[in-house]
């Protein structure tokens, strides 16, 4: 059997001496696993790097099998590789795909943001608060979504800043009362505004990484989220220093 489909690379892996072993976010067969046949050779090295956006043609006896790809390059997303935080980004991204998606279950929804936010890794400078759109967007999909449209506590839509870390729901300053040191944090650019400033991106991180650990990973047998997410976060905190130190 046989299908044809486009997906982002996520990662490769040695298979003897000549092949590979890649895994892909496709658009319409999900996570998938492949063998490349030559995939080690220098032809083929500059093509199979993570966040390349491929066409795909999977081949295999039986359905159940890893089958073979054969790959055609159609976006190469090198400019990523030219900066450490979209590197670290790209990284983190990869990692929590192949750490949260089921092998070969469709996500078109998820699958459509990805591509965006890879997009945005080479080529805008504020795709942090994207990034903190976009684990969001994988906790949605995977069943553990924040419900931020109103307070828990007094039903308001304004002046949310907190998130409760047992329900994931908005809570208002004015709802939070004294438990306030007891919840998340809730920056605007998690309700999709906000100026995208870094300080509030790590903020909202701190949420959504709750989550994606107490909801998601729980779920998986308490698995340790991997670790591509926190080097991430401290190549953010960096930046942050950096842009601080400049200002002074």
């Amino acid at each position: 059997m046989d299908w044809r489909d486009e997906g982002a690379l996520l990662s490769v892996r040695k298979h003897g001496e000549t092949s590979v072993i890649i895994e892909v976010f496709a658009a319409e067969h999900g996570r998938h696993a492949g063998i490349v046949r030559g995939g080690v050779s220098r032809k083929m090295q500059p093509i199979l790097q993570p966040g390349t956006q491929l066409d795909l043609t999977w081949r295999a006896r039986l359905e159940e099998h890893i089958g073979s790809f054969t790959v055609e390059p159609i976006k190469a997303r090198a400019l990523i590789m030219s900066d450490r935080s979209a590197l670290a980004g790209l990284n983190a991204m990869t990692a929590l795909l192949r750490f949260a998606l089921p092998e070969r279950e469709t996500h078109p929804v998820l699958y459509s943001r990805t591509q965006s936010m890879l997009d945005l890794l080479a080529a805008n400078p504020l795709w942090p608060v994207a990034y903190l759109k976009w684990e969001l967007a994988l906790l949605e999909e995977m069943g553990f979504g924040l419900d931020l449209s109103q307070c828990a506590v007094t039903g308001s839509k304004d002046d949310l800043a907190y998130v409760s870390p047992k329900t994931g729901r908005a809570v208002s300053a004015e709802g939070a009362g004294e438990w306030a040191d007891r919840l998340l944090p809730l920056p605007a650019e998690l309700l999709g505004v906000g100026q995208g400033r870094l300080e509030n991106v790590l903020d909202g991180l701190v949420t959504t990484g709750h989550f994606l650990t107490h909801g998601l990973a729980h779920s998986m047998g308490d698995k340790p989220l991997p670790e591509a997410r926190a080097r991430l976060l401290d190549r953010l905190k960096r930046d942050l220093e950096r842009e601080r130190n400049a200002e002074a």
